[in-house]
């Protein structure tokens, strides 16, 4: 049970941020994220005086949101992000769609002005009204505080039902407008709030919150024979429990009999002994056509989303197969449009339902048998490339990090090369990665916020993505933990030297490469983070195979932009071959 802590009633402002903070803790919310500023000086206050609270202030509102989806990300609790009146509001955007495609628990409160000083050239002032439009599960602007026992009950009501909402029937974020009158401070008002607040029994006020819990919507469960080639699709998936995921997975994957096409982004790679079947090759092997024709399947269960690799969807969606989407989001999550049907219970309740299969079919052993021969192929032709391939830092993170590391990786093409490369294991390695809306936005800050007050992390990230996002390394005063930043630097964007506009030159290389000369020691020093050019694989793997137990690093690792898009090209083109 949540102790109560005394509330500042020096005058009304005081007193609402204080009941406002008092609920969200007593709702379970334990972390704010803080930007400075005026308008929200009230609510300020009240998160930084209260024990029960970790608020951290953090200068930049846009980092300042992708801190605090990195937090949700870290353990899926509601994570409060606060800031002044104004266009602060509208630098948490980019965040606030993340957190909505991704599913993660934001609770966004932005100051204001009262309403007779908009619309009047008041400064600092913006329609902030809906300002996210239906990215936010949902929006209330706050009355203006006053010393009304009904409207201090209105404040914890609506408080305790945004949390809620944060979490509840699918998490994301919501957005509560605070307006304010003068005075901001804590000014003794001459008694008056601390008179109402005596009459007050403000222990029993806040007796009846209780964290809210998921909930688990059912439907009907579908009649799926086993006696089909089918196949699993293990789509990007975050979960709070890893180990659990994987096991349930390996329960369907056993009961089915059919194989597990896992994302690189899927905590299945990391946890392979319990999912038999296990399929990470199939972006290599579906390059080979006469391999993707024998491999067609009949039906396909889809599991919370759709892959990373693009070779993959064109293959599903090339085989018109009925599809079962499995996941509790509500929203529509098929971006492949297929013959899909919606079935929002969790995979353990979907689980316990399926039939078990008594008489494989051999469609199982036919995927195995290609993995089997993909993954001898891939790894060998890895394992002889000396120079700095950035595809083959992917795979040797994952035989080198420590066991149970978070990784944090960037979109572009950190985020494919753990697709291409990154093999079964039971390492216990934790990927995370922005995959709602694929942007790199935020990249640096969400890491650290995955960091924040837990083990040592790395992130895998390209050079534009950590440039996108230096002011990231400003949370460094107040962050707790370790993360090794793993630089990928290729003087530029990789991945649009894979796509059709690659052949126009100019503008490619100017316009879409955008080509960066940044010295990264010299950045790194001026934030008074420690930095390493590695020159051999050796000293990359004796770097990453232990981590430091605090402080922030950078690890680069320099390659050649077009060299390395030509490497793949051809890599795939040879391992495709090698299936005839």
């Amino acid at each position: 049970m949540t102790t109560f802590t005394a509330l500042d009633s020096r005058n009304v402002n005081a007193l609402w941020g204080n009941v406002l903070v008092e609920t969200l803790v007593h709702c379970g919310v334990r972390q704010a994220v803080i930007s400075p500023g005026s308008r929200s000086t009230p609510l300020t206050l009240a998160f930084a005086a209260h024990p029960g609270i970790e608020a951290i202030p953090v200068l930049d509102e846009r980092t300042a949101a992708f801190f605090a989806l990195g937090l949700a990300k870290q353990h899926g609790d509601p994570v409060v992000l606060l800031c002044t009146s104004g266009t602060a509001g509208a630098n948490y955007f980019p965040a606030v769609i993340e957190a909505r495609e991704s599913g993660l628990p934001l609770i966004v409160i932005t100051a204001d002005r009262p309403p007779e000083m908009r619309a009047c050239a008041s400064g600092q002032t913006i329609d902030q009204l809906k300002l996210f439009g239906d990215y936010a599960n949902f929006f209330h602007e706050f009355a203006v505080p006053e010393l009304s026992e009904s409207l201090f009950r209105y404040l914890r009501q609506t408080v305790a039902h945004a949390v809620e909402r944060a979490l509840q029937p699918n998490a994301g974020p919501v957005h509560l407008n605070a307006p304010f009158r003068d005075p901001l401070a804590p000014v003794d008002d001459g008694g008056a709030a601390a008179k109402f607040a005596a009459t007050m029994d403000w222990e029993l006020f806040f007796l009846h919150l209780t964290p809210p819990v998921a909930t688990s919507a059912v439907g009907a469960m579908p009649q799926i024979s086993t006696d089909v080639h089918g196949v699993i699709v293990a789509g990007p998936a975050q979960p709070g429990d890893a180990a659990a995921h994987a096991a349930v997975v390996g329960e369907i994957a056993r009961r089915l009999g059919w194989p597990v096409l896992a994302d690189g982004l899927s905590p299945l790679r990391n946890h392979a002994g319990v999912v038999p079947n296990l399929v990470t090759t199939y972006d290599a092997i579906l390059r080979n056509a006469t391999a993707a024709e024998r491999l067609k399947p009949e039906v396909v269960l889809c599991l919370g989303g759709w892959p990373t690799s693009k070779v993959l969807r064109a293959w599903l969606e090339a085989s018109a197969a009925p599809i079962w989407l499995v996941t509790r989001r509500a929203d529509n999550r098929d971006a492949l449009h297929g013959r899909t049907r919606h079935l929002p219970v969790s995979l353990a309740t979907f689980a316990a339902e399926l039939p078990i299969s008594t008489d494989p079919n051999g469609y199982e052993r036919m995927w195995a048998g290609f993995e089997r021969r993909m993954r001898e192929a891939l790894d060998g032709r890895l394992a002889k490339m000396d120079e700095i391939f950035e595809g083959r830092a992917s795979a040797l993170l994952a035989a080198h990090l420590p066991a149970g590391t978070t990784l944090c990786i960037a979109n572009s093409m950190p985020v494919r090369d753990v697709e291409y490369f990154w093999p079964a294991n039971d390492r216990q390695i934790r990927p995370l990665c922005n995959r709602g809306a694929n942007g790199i936005d935020g990249t640096l800050a969400t890491a650290i916020g995955c960091a924040h007050g837990g083990a040592p992390a790395v992130l895998l990230t390209g050079d534009l993505a950590l440039l996108h996002d230096t002011n990231g390394w400003l949370l460094r005063e107040k962050f707790h933990g370790s993360l090794t930043v793993v630089l990928i630097n290729n003087c530029g964007g990789g991945i649009f030297e894979h796509l059709p506009v690659a052949q126009f030159e100019p503008p490619f290389e100017e316009f879409f490469a955008t080509p960066q000369s940044v010295d990264f020691a010299k950045l790194s020093a001026a934030y008074g983070v420690e930095h390493t050019l590695v020159n051999d694989w050796a000293q990359f793997t004796a770097l990453v195979s232990s981590l430091p137990a605090a402080g922030l690093r950078v690890v680069e690792l320099k390659t050649d932009r077009k060299r390395d898009a030509a490497t793949r090209k051809n890599l795939f083109a040879e391992l495709a071959a090698t299936l005839g």
